[in-house]
C-alpha cells in the first residue's frame, strides 16, 4: 500500500500521533505524504516500524529507486 492510501484512510487524529512517535511535526508529515517532501531510505524505514508494516519500506523506497539500502 501507498503511504498516501494509507494515510487517507485514518481516523481523525491519527497523522498527527504518528507525526509525534516519529519525532517530526505533522506538517512535514503531510508534505511527505504528499510527495512535496522527499523520504529517505531511513525515513522509509521509521515509517515501516510506526505503520507496523502496513506501508512498507519497499513501498516507500522501491529497489529501483535504492530501496535495498533502506533495510541497512
Amino acid at each position: 500500500m501507498d503511504l498516501k492510501s494509507h494515510f487517507s484512510n485514518l481516523e481523525r487524529g491519527e497523522a498527527a500521533r504518528i507525526a509525534r512517535e516519529m519525532g517530526i511535526s505533522a506538517s512535514y508529515l503531510s508534505q511527505m505524504v504528499s510527495g512535496d517532501a522527499p523520504i529517505s531510505p531511513q525515513r522509509a524505514v521509521t515509517f515501516e516500524r510506526v505503520l507496523g508494516g502496513a506501508v512498507t519500506r519497499k513501498d516507500i523506497y522501491p529497489v529501483s529507486q535504492g530501496g535495498r539500502n533502506a533495510a541497512r
